[in-house]
This record gives C-alpha cells, structure tokens and sequence, in this order.
C-alpha cells in the first residue's frame, strides 16, 4: 500500500517549524508576491531559506505556492524569482496559470510542478492532459465526489493531492469576482476579502431600504457561508482510491491550529497504514478537531453535492471548545517546570490541559507560577510573556497548553 503525504499550511515561519515538529511530510508556503494568501505572513528570501533548511534537516519537503492569475507585470518578475526558489532549493512549485507554468519550466525545469486547485481539475482527460504537458501532481477541485478521484486516478499516473480538511470556498474551485467586485481586492490575485462570510438581506429594486424576510434572524442570513471541510473519518476510503497528499487548508490560521489538525490526521493515517484491516479512527482525534476554531464541519463534495447542508446560514462566527494558552518552551525534568509562552491569560488554580506533539494530552492544575525573573505570580497576562510553572508530570518541547471554554 502507497503511503500518502501529510500536508500542511505554512503561513510563516512559526507556524512552518510546527507543522514539521507535529508531523507533517510536507508544508507549503508563498514568498511575499505570486501566492493566494496575501495577508497571511508570508516569507522573505531570508525566512524561506530559514524554513526549507529546517524542513530538509527534518525530511520534510517544500512546497511554493505561484498560483495567482497573473498578468502581463507579473511575467516579467517571475523568472528572477523562480531562480531564486531554485537556489533556495525547494522541493516544488504550486502553479494555476498556464503562462507561470509555461515560464517555470523554461526557467527552472528541474523544479517539480503541481497544478493548484484554482486550474479546477475535475476530469481525467484534464489529468491527462497536464500529465503530458509535465505537471508532475495535480490538486483536485474540491467539487470531486470518492468514485470521481478514484476514475481520475485509474486514468494517469500523476500523484492526486485533496483538501482534507479546512476552509471552503463558496466558489467553484474558488474562482471568485465577489471580492474584487465590492472591495476591488481579487481572489484571484490572492487578496480575497472573504465577502462571503459577510452578513447579506434581499432588497427589490423598487422598495430601497425595504429587506425582505429571507434571513434566518434579525442579524442577516449568510447565504454564502460555507461549512468546513473534515474528512478524517473517510481516510481508508481516500488512500484506497489513490490519493497522493492530504492537504490542510489554513495558512492564514493560528500555530495552534496548524499543529493541532496535523497532528490529528498525521496519528489517524499512521493507524490504518500500521493496521488497515482492523482500523477504526480513534474518537479522540475527531474530538482533537473540535478544540480548535472553525464553523461546523461537513464532507463537502466528498459523497455527492452537499446542497443547502454544506452552508451555515445563521452565522459566520467560529466555534472551538477549548481556548489556546501557550507553548511549551522548555522543559526542566530535575525541578519539574515548563517554561511556557503564553498567548492568552491564564492563572494559579485554573485546570489545563497539554498535548505535545508525540504525547496525548494530559489534564494539570497550574500552581507556583512564575515570572521570568523567577518571581511569584498569581497570572500569566502579557501576550508572548514568557512564565514558569510547576508540571506534576514531564513535557516535550513545543506541546500545546489549552483550557476548556467554560460552558
């Protein structure tokens, strides 16, 4: 049996070096031009370097996302910054334009190409076509029932990327104009606006300032809105019809999402490879899913068109039942103390929980909490601060510190 990849979002250098150290097999990211998320952090030269050396020291690959439509100024930039990937020794590039793709493998043939979601591959003649034209992966539209990956990959020998998990887009295969048409920011050119989620009313033309009741309450109806993606529990299905890479949307989401959700499906899909005849998906990992932010989960295309149920009407807001608390920084086993960087309050007496990313989580009581001077404190309150606390067991570097959301 084919062993697939685990890929994950890399939207800066933290979040990069936490995808490895939970387990990914391969990160994308963009440099500061030429991607889909404009607005996550994004990598200099500098930082790229940084990051594929960290990657490559820990057998992880790379991969650059070039995926923008690009216009005529675009092409005159990229082949300098192609070689530059080169140097910097990527492992290969994520392109939807066919003209980026013609100029990368004039410019840099020795670089891999995979075909982003955005070039809406949904058939296997396509597959075909873009095998023979040198794409060496193809990202498959998320449009794709189970049986219609399994037919694309019973015609071509390309590897098959798909979502998993994550963010979807209202749009097919996310070619969307909403955004530049009522914030002139495209979606195409990686500045999306994310109009979607906003809140919408329905008003006819002859009655301004009238809204007619097609909303779910008072607030608006988000008609749009659609759910996250979640097909941790269809991983046999998925390696058994071929796929190549599963894919975690999320580069503009926190460290603790990242590591979270790659640690999730990274222990699931090393189960049923260990043991796929007798595998069933651990509750806890599905459970690992709900302590971070997202909007109720569904399966999207995956067994058919999910119609009105692949929407949340009523509101855009996230949900999560636990609240991120810090990372783990360092840990000293002969006084039992973690030393941790907060990223929200937390005090003596409150109950937490940590997960590293090779230990199950583990419930503690905070007690004898101290500054960075070593000072007593009775609560963790700047941002960043970095605290000590007392742990009654021993903890890997880089673990997760979270707190149940009071009900």
């Amino acid at each position: 049996m084919h062993k697939p990849e685990i890929l994950a979002p890399a939207g800066d250098l933290e979040k990069l070096k936490m995808a490895v150290i939970y387990g990914a097999d391969a990160v994308y990211l963009a440099g500061k031009q030429f991607g889909m998320r404009a607005f996550a952090g994004n990598f200099t030269e500098e930082e790229m370097k940084t990051g594929v050396d960290f990657a490559h020291q820990h057998g992880v690959k790379v991969y650059v996302t070039i995926n923008i439509f690009a216009g005529n100024e675009d092409i005159a930039q990229l082949p300098a910054y192609l070689k530059t990937l080169a140097d910097t020794e990527v492992d290969a590039l994520i392109v939807a334009d066919p003209g980026v793709f013609a100029l990368a493998r004039e410019t840099v043939p020795q670089l891999p190409c995979h075909l982003s979601t955005q070039a809406n591959t949904t058939n296997w003649k396509s597959a075909r076509f873009w095998q023979d034209a040198g794409i060496a992966r193809i990202v498959l539209a998320r449009e794709l029932t189970l049986p219609e990956i399994a037919e694309i990959r019973s015609h071509t020998d390309l590897e098959l990327e798909v979502f998993a998990h994550g963010a979807m887009c209202w749009a097919y295969s996310g070619r969307c104009y909403l955004s530049h048409h009522m914030e002139g920011r495209s979606g195409n050119r990686g500045q999306c606006a994310q109009a979607c989620r906003w809140k919408y009313h329905l008003m006819e033309e002859k009655r301004p300032g009238e809204y007619l009741p097609v909303y779910e309450d008072e607030r608006g109806t988000y008609i749009l809105n659609a759910r996250d993606l979640c097909l941790i529990e269809h991983i046999p299905e998925l390696v058994k019809a071929g796929v190549n890479s599963f894919k975690i949307e999320g580069r503009m989401k926190s460290v603790y999402y990242v590591a979270t959700v790659t640690r999730a499906y990274r222990q699931a899909l090393d189960a049923y490879l260990a043991d796929p005849d007798n595998y069933t998906l651990d509750p806890a990992l599905k459970d690992e899913l709900h302590k971070i932010s997202h909007r109720p989960y569904s399966t999207g295309f995956l067994h058919g068109n999910p119609g009105v149920k692949g929407q949340v009407p009523e509101t855009t807001a996230q949900v999560a039942s636990h609240e991120f608390m810090g990372v783990v920084q360092s840990y000293d086993a002969q006084n039992n103390r973690a030393v941790v960087e907060m990223r929200n309050r937390f005090a003596v007496g409150e109950e937490l929980e940590v997960a590293g990313p090779k230990t199950p989580s583990r419930h503690f009581t905070v007690k004898d909490l101290r500054n960075a001077e070593g000072a007593p404190i009775e609560e963790a309150i700047r941002v960043q601060e970095h605290v000590s606390l007392h742990m009654p067991f021993a903890v890997e570097e880089f673990s997760l510190i979270r707190r149940a959301k009071s009900v």
